[in-house]
């Protein structure tokens, strides 16, 4: 069992906070040869395979590593333009490992905006008065659960379908909101939180849900 995120969003549904704590990804790692046998293209500031199938390798998946350097968009971590460097017959033989493109911090913001406004859709739908809103949307590969507090904010919480104890989860995220984001004199209300102990609690209380399968008691 696993939880894959956590996200924070501000009464006016933006973001201020996200942590990605696990990732399944399908992903697959292959030496190659020159040429290249699979037709890439940037799109998105990403480069992406654009024709060609093989070996776990889809169309649609991004370069992640390159001999394992990391790739960020359409740069390696060493700062070298990927597609450019493919091109190269002196840079083979090559390894790359590819896989599904990572969520940009820009696209984070929208899905967290895009999550506000379908919150408040549910809880205008609802054929009574005063109803929650959107608690959990579920699916194949995980279960999207979310809590919102009194004053507005949001906790998130991605996780494993199997995954037992979210909801006290997410309780438990909200004290230590409460605890190292509110009582800190530095952090602004509706404001990003940047807070080691913030990151470092919450991190912890992850580890012990995962770990456990449940979260305290009434979980």
């Amino acid at each position: 069992m696993a939880i894959f995120s956590v996200y924070v969003v501000n009464k006016a549904g933006g973001l201020i906070y996200q942590l990605d704590n696990y990732a399944p990804r399908a992903e697959a790692e292959k030496t190659f040869s020159y040429p290249l046998d699979l037709l890439l293209k940037l799109h998105d500031e990403r480069v992406l395979v654009a024709f060609g199938q093989r070996d776990g390798i889809r169309v649609g998946h991004a370069v992640l590593s390159i001999n394992g350097v990391d790739v960020n968009g359409k740069y390696t971590a060493e700062g070298k333009e990927v597609l450019e460097y493919l091109g190269n017959p002196a840079n083979y033989p090559v390894s790359i490992r590819f896989g599904r493109p990572r969520l940009t911090s820009n696209e984070k913001l929208m899905l967290a905006s895009m999550f506000h406004s379908l919150f408040a859709i549910g809880s205008q739908l609802s054929p009574e008065l005063g109803s929650s809103g959107i608690e959990m949307l579920e699916t194949d590969t995980f279960k999207l659960h979310c809590f919102q507090t009194l004053t507005g904010i949001k906790f998130v919480v991605l996780a494993d379908p199997r995954q037992g104890g979210i909801d006290s989860l997410l309780r438990k995220i909200y004290e230590i909101y409460s605890d190292f984001a509110l009582k800190n004199p530095f952090y602004s209300l509706e404001m990003p939180i940047r807070c080691e102990l913030f990151d470092q609690n919450l991190k912890l209380a992850l580890e012990v849900a995962e770990k456990a399968g449940t979260f305290g008691p009434g979980s």
